[in-house]
């Protein structure tokens, strides 16, 4: 995975196409890139001075590039208060995973009734590429093949609603995958899913394709929360014993 590639993934989500100021663009996909691969984590103040020093602008430019951010949920911006990187609650975080896990099921449905064995095969050369990602440990590169893979299989679905309700989750869990996939382990559950998430396909076997996907979701759901118990666990001030008075 290239950073051509990555950008190409943020550029259609966030519809940087669209925008007529390329600063702008340039800001927000920076930005975006840094909350999704955890360098910018969640809660973390965005100092708009030191953006628009980095990227040698006004600060109007860096407030609309946050502005974008923040209408697909990976920044927050309140009044009196320095724009940050959102901070999504357990169950905000759950809730997404559910509805997730049920639109990935029905995609994996007709992946089976609609992929031409073609279509099946090139999946399998993007699985394979994937599987020595894995191997080699490279978190970032797999994460967004990861991300391509399933941008392609809805391609194939050919559902334009489906793909489009994926879409408006897409940037909210982006950063929450990523995540997962930080946990020991994890690369090499994730690879095997995939693997035998194509199997089934290529068996052409949708019960247990809709069920393999829905399973591997969850999974990530597992180690996300894992993770941010850890992360609180850490963060906890420990209590002071209060003495007993007589």
């Amino acid at each position: 995975m290239t950073d051509q590639d990555t950008h190409l993934v943020l550029e259609r989500l966030l519809r940087l196409r669209d925008r007529r100021e390329p600063l702008v663009a340039q800001i927000a996909e920076w930005v975006g890139a840094g909350i999704i691969e955890g360098r910018l984590e969640p809660g973390q103040d965005l100092n708009s001075v030191d953006l628009s020093r980095r990227f040698d602008t006004s600060r109007t430019p860096v407030r609309e590039a946050l502005m974008l951010l923040e209408q697909e949920g990976l920044v927050e911006m309140k009044a009196r208060r320095r724009p940050r990187v959102a901070a999504p609650s357990l169950q905000d975080i759950r809730d997404i995973y559910q509805v997730r896990r049920q639109l990935l099921a029905m995609l994996a449905g007709l992946l089976v009734e609609r992929a031409t064995d073609t279509e099946l095969a090139e999946l399998r050369g993007r699985v394979e590429r994937m599987r020595k990602l894995a191997d080699s440990g490279d978190v970032d590169a797999y994460f967004w093949a990861h991300v391509q893979l399933q941008e392609r299989m809805t391609e194939v679905v050919g559902n334009a609603t489906l793909k489009q309700i994926l879409d408006s989750l897409a940037l909210r869990t982006l950063m929450l995958r990523h995540l997962s996939l930080t946990r020991a382990g994890r690369l090499a559950y994730s690879i095997d899913d995939q693997e035998r998430l194509l199997q089934a396909c290529e068996e052409r076997d949708g019960e247990l394709a809709s069920a393999l996907i829905a399973g591997a979701t969850v999974r990530a759901l597992r180690a996300v929360e894992e993770q941010m118990e850890q992360d609180a666990a850490r963060t906890r001030k420990p209590t002071r014993k209060r003495s007993a008075v007589s």
